[in-house]
């Protein structure tokens, strides 16, 4: 009777997968049930994340002489030029005067405005989406605040606003613009039949 038992206990040895089996089998056969475990018969659409197409400025970084007056009194005054701005990308909801006083207030205090101001150049990139260029909103606003302002005043003039009659000066611009704007004109009435 014992020997029947050694020699069932040798087969029973023989059926289990030979030591000399690499371990990479058994791993390929987890990952391959890892893999279907998740696999679903309907899967889930994803959706598209549309790209930001974002257009270049209206002029360079360096085109300050295109408009000679506001170059002027950016490089005398930026307080003026960046209220004018300020107002404008906020939508007449603070005033040109608010925002210069608090950029002179910063830039006496700080020496630093232009940790004020590139906030508003980014606040103007994304509500006319414009590329950061040539590099950085602060960067550029601490190694060339008075170009920067210039250029960000130069493209609201090249979008139609002025901004040195603020926002509502604006608004009611082109309140009266759409008012005054002609009719198309109608065709001439024309009597019906010949007539001699």
């Amino acid at each position: 009777m014992k020997s029947s038992n050694q020699q069932s206990s040798y087969v029973k040895f023989e059926a289990s997968p030979p030591p000399s089996t690499p371990p990479q089998a058994t791993t390929t056969a987890t990952q391959v049930t890892t893999t279907n475990q998740y696999h679903t018969e309907n899967p889930k659409p994803v959706p598209r994340v549309q790209a930001k197409i974002e257009v270049p400025w209206s002029s360079g970084l360096c085109d300050c002489f295109s408009d000679c007056q506001n170059c002027c009194i950016t490089w005398w005054c930026p307080c003026i030029t960046f209220g004018q701005i300020a107002e404008i990308v906020d939508k007449g909801s603070s005033a040109c005067g608010v925002n210069g006083a608090l950029y002179t207030v910063i830039a006496c205090v700080t020496g630093c405005a232009c940790c004020y101001s590139c906030f508003y150049r980014s606040k103007m990139r994304q509500q006319y989406k414009l590329k950061e260029s040539p590099c950085g909103d602060c960067l550029v606003h601490c190694f060339c605040e008075s170009c920067a302002l210039c250029q960000e005043y130069r493209e609201l003039k090249s979008r139609g606003i002025d901004p040195s009659i603020g926002w509502h000066g604006n608004v009611e611009r082109r309140i009266r613009t759409l008012e005054m704007s002609p009719m198309p004109p109608m065709a001439p009435v024309v009597e019906e039949g010949m007539s001699r």
